[in-house]
């Protein structure tokens, strides 16, 4: 008997869009349990990125080097994988802001999407309280624009050093260097 369900590219991949930029692997798993059909969970994610599955990638960090925990769609261009602090916390109002959307747009949400949306709640300023939490992620992104310009230059200087790397290290990011002892 074949499955109807998505697979587990299929369900990540879903959620990642809905998301649109990388994303902590444990939120990717929330959304989609809370909004789409499927049984995505940590470990078939993690496998998808320990088997480096083509179509997901980790982000990077401005050094390079994988972002702990986060998962992106490698047609992202560079731009949008490599995160800062500002421009990873401006990700994730962005995401609060399309998954309240979302959320709101469906008929009838599941109590699952109810339990997400507090959850998300809890990361925006004034999110709990508001009647609107799209608004108030929105208002939190704004808030957040002069960290974001202060940032530019060093996110822009990461993206022209990944642009430089062989394709693989774009996609996983430069291996990093152990610390070495004894001070050579």
């Amino acid at each position: 008997m074949s499955s109807t369900l998505p697979s587990t590219i299929e369900q990540a991949r879903h959620a990642l869009l809905l998301l649109g930029a990388p994303a902590p692997a444990r939120l990717v798993v929330a959304v989609h349990a809370a909004l789409f059909d499927g049984d995505l969970d940590m470990s078939g994610l993690a496998g998808l990125l320990r088997a480096r599955t083509p179509g997901f990638c980790a982000a990077l960090t401005p050094d390079l080097t994988p972002a702990a925990g986060l998962i992106a769609l490698d047609e992202w261009p560079l731009d949008r994988r490599v995160v800062t602090p500002a421009r990873q916390r401006a990700d994730e109002l962005g995401a609060i802001v399309r998954v309240a959307e979302f959320a709101g747009v469906r008929a009838s949400a599941p109590r699952s999407a109810d339990r997400l949306l507090r959850s998300l709640a809890q990361r925006v300023p004034d999110g709990v309280e508001s009647l609107d939490l799209a608004q108030a992620a929105r208002a939190a992104l704004t808030a957040l624009e002069p960290a974001l310009t202060a940032e530019s230059g060093l996110h822009e200087a990461a993206v022209r050093r990944a642009e430089a790397l062989p394709a693989d290290q774009q996609l996983y990011g430069v291996p990093a260097v152990p610390q070495q002892r004894g001070g050579a």
